[in-house]
């Protein structure tokens, strides 16, 4: 759970790794995780996510309020 963006739900991909002799070994791609610190006024109060740098890109064009909204509803204790 520790490479898991609290709100677009992105995780790590697994596969391969093919050298060269085509041995293949698994390998893991993890999501760009940031932990952000977020200011909702409503509630006058900060809230600190971990989240992709895609869900940054979601935060900046929902707004906080309406992605903190979204989350609450899906179950999730911020």
């Amino acid at each position: 759970m520790s490479a898991h963006c609290q709100v677009t739900g992105r995780s790590p991909g697994f596969g391969n790794n093919v050298s060269h002799s085509h041995r293949r070994t698994r390998r893991r791609w993890n999501p760009n995780i940031q932990t952000k610190t977020y200011h909702l006024p409503s509630e006058g109060r900060r809230v600190k996510l971990r989240v992709s740098a895609k869900g940054i890109k979601v935060i900046d064009r929902d707004g906080i309020e309406a992605v903190i909204a979204r989350l609450r509803k899906q179950g999730q204790k911020l």
